[in-house]
Formats: structure tokens, sequence, C-alpha cells
């Protein structure tokens, strides 16, 4: 099926500050110079903030990961689970029709989409609350037929069942998603005939159900004001920050090698009436002030001294420490931090500071063992030999 943007764009995109925490944490998943492996879950978050992938949104998320946009688009228009034109403002029904659903009664679901929401797939209804389409298999056949509403799956419907389904969520209702039928989950339908045990002690719902009910987090939209946005790979959750923008990643040059593969991207000076506009947390925006040191004893330790310009008028390369790319080096440069001999000498309370004000890439001092590498190129050793030292270090 070829895929194209909607005729109708918005004039603009960006995500609420919550959503920006989080994306900003996903980010910090990936190695430096790897964020564009964050480009799935930041157009999802986008597509759940506003219920389908607008151009400008794909094009602030490319630019939040220094992505050229033909790349970004690449994604949105390859996985059908992207949404390239309005939906219902209240759910977007999928019904699967392959197979298992097909034999137990998709079609019937299909009729009823028909009936209550559109003659067509991917038209909105007359109140513009709902929009549907077929899809392919997801996966849920012992539970056939199903549909996928919001995130969640609704399994075991007959039509009457998705009837009343869709008159609740347009009530304003979140019905709990899972089997419909009573099932707990994919068990034969007259009950379990083996493993009883497990029914004892189990939750009201089973796994996905719990979860869906528990985080209040199924057909609406994610606006981040119920939802805890956790970051566990940073060992804290995201906080949300009142930024206009985002600080987006170098856009590679024409031409120029953008990762270890030899691949190159095109600079993407594409124009769009949904480009985001320049700020002080956009692209080639004026440098943030530095953070204030911290008085000793509070959170987030001290801050090492720092030089306004480096010594002799030339710093060190400070991406020969691993983990350290383009980006996080000019965030060094501008906290003051110009050569290895600095950071070697860093104590544990400056290298807490450190990574507390390392926006974007809080805690890389400790994980990626900085102060290690450091000292081995400050004595002239190899990038190797502080590869090394930072490995042996447990």
């Amino acid at each position: 099926m070829l895929r194209r943007l909607h005729p109708h764009q918005p004039e603009s995109f960006a995500f609420t500050p919550a959503n920006l925490a989080w994306a900003k944490g996903q980010i910090s998943k990936y190695p430096e110079g790897r964020q564009a492996s964050a480009i799935i879950p930041l157009l999802w978050r986008a597509q759940e903030q506003e219920g389908w992938l607008s151009r400008p949104a794909i094009e602030y998320v490319a630019d939040m990961l220094g992505m050229a946009y033909i790349r970004a688009l690449e994604v949105a228009t390859f996985y059908f689970m992207f949404q390239l034109q309005p939906v219902g403002s209240v759910a977007h029904v999928q019904i699967c029709g392959t197979t298992s659903c097909m034999i137990c009664g998709a079609e019937e679901l299909i009729s009823v989409c028909k009936e209550l929401i559109a003659k067509t797939p991917h038209t909105l209804s007359a109140d513009g609350k709902f929009s549907w389409e077929e899809v392919e298999c997801m996966g849920a056949c012992a539970n056939a037929p199903m549909a996928q509403i919001g995130k969640d799956y609704y399994e075991d419907l007959t039509a009457e069942k998705l009837r009343d389904l869709i008159g609740r969520f347009s009530k304003g209702e979140v019905p709990v998603p899972g089997p419909q039928n009573g099932r707990y989950a994919s068990e034969p339908s007259g009950g379990l005939t083996s493993l009883k045990e497990f029914e004892s002690g189990r939750k009201q719902y089973n796994a996905s159900a719990q979860l869906a009910v528990d985080i209040r987090d199924t057909v609406k939209r994610i606006d981040g004001t119920e939802v805890p946005l956790l970051t566990p790979w940073l060992g804290k959750p995201a906080k949300a920050t009142p930024a206009k923008g985002v600080q987006a990643e170098p856009k590679p040059g024409a031409g120029a090698v953008a990762d270890a593969t030899g691949m190159t991207v095109q600079e993407a000076k594409a124009s769009s009436k949904g480009k985001p506009k320049q700020d002080g947390n956009a692209p080639n925006a004026t440098p943030a002030a530095t953070p204030e040191a911290k008085a000793p004893g509070q959170a987030g330790g001290i801050k090492p001294a720092a030089l306004s310009a480096p010594k002799d008028g030339k710093a060190d390369d400070l991406k020969l420490i691993v983990g350290i790319g383009p980006k996080l080096e000019a965030l060094c440069n501008r906290l003051g931090f110009f050569h290895f001999d600095q950071i070697a000498n860093w104590t544990e309370g400056e290298v807490a500071w450190v990574d507390e004000n390392l926006e974007g890439f809080k805690g890389r001092v400790t994980r990626d063992k900085w102060v290690v590498q450091a000292r081995v190129l400050a004595n002239g050793g190899t990038v190797a030999e502080a590869e090394a030292a930072a490995k042996a270090q447990v």
C-alpha cells in the first residue's frame, strides 16, 4: 500500500514538557552518535500526543535526533503502526482480519465499524470521535476475533460486544482491555485443565490488562499528567522541564560521514510550515548559561574548577574519551572543561556535579569512567590504553 502524508497539515508540533523529558530519557539509552536509534519510540510518543503523525511532528523528531527529514519519513511511512492521517479523537479501532479472526467473526466486527463509525476505513465518524481500519495478524489468535483500540487488545469479541465497547468509549468510559467473554487470558474457553495452582494469588486481570488498569494509560492520549514517565536506565524518573523547544543534535553536513557504517546524509534543509522555530533550546541557538555550582553537601556535588577558555588557546580532543562525542564535547567546553588533566583530577563530589549537569547525558561521567580514561590520556597514553583501563576498573 502506498502511504503518503495527509494533504492537510497542522502549522507546527512540539512535545509537551513531560513528553519532552520522556523523549530525552529515551535518547539517553543510546551511546553518543547513535541517537537516531530512538526514532521509533519518539515517533510513537508524538503520535500518542496528537493521535496521528503529521509532517511537523516527523520533522520535529528528526531535528531532535539530528536526522535528515527523509530518513525519519522513511520510518514513519514504512511501519503501519504510524497513522499518517487524522484519527478519531477518542479512539482508532484496528480490526484483525487475518485467518483466525476471520474464521471467528472478524467480518461481523468490520460491519459494526462500517455501521457505527464510517463506511470506509481511515475515515472519521460523523462526530469525529472514531476511525477504524482492518489490519493483519496481531498475534492474539487464541482469543479471536480481536481488535486493538488505542494501544490495548480487546479480545474474544462479538459484534454485540464491539458495539457496546464503542458506545462506552463514546460516553467517556475506558472499558478494561483483554478478553471480553470472562476468560482470564488465553486459557481454554472451558477453563484450565492443568496448572490450576496458578489460579491462586493471581491479580484481578491478566498482566497486560492489569498494567493498563493500574497506570490508567489505555485509549487516552499520554500527556504526562497521570502516567509516571520512568527512565529506569537512569535510575530515576525523568523530570519535565519548561523548555520551549529541544536541544537537537547537530545536523551532519552534506556528504559528511554520519556513523561508523560510512553512511552519509543530506543536510536536509527542507522548509515546512511545521518546521520548529529557533529558540533558546533549538539548533544553532546561543548556548545556555553555565549551571551554577552547588554548595558542598548539597545534592549534585560540587562544581569542578572551570576555565573560561582552553589553555594556550588549544583544547584537548575530548572525543578521545570513549563515550564523548561532538555534542558532549561541546557541552563540556561550555561548562569550562577543555583538557584531560581537568577531568583526571575530578573528585567524587565533582564527578557527581558533572553527572547531574550534563543535560541530556546525565550519568555519563560515571558510566563511561571518564576520570580513569582522562588520567591515561593526560599522561600520554593511547585511546586503546585508556579504554582498557576503564574496562579494568570495577
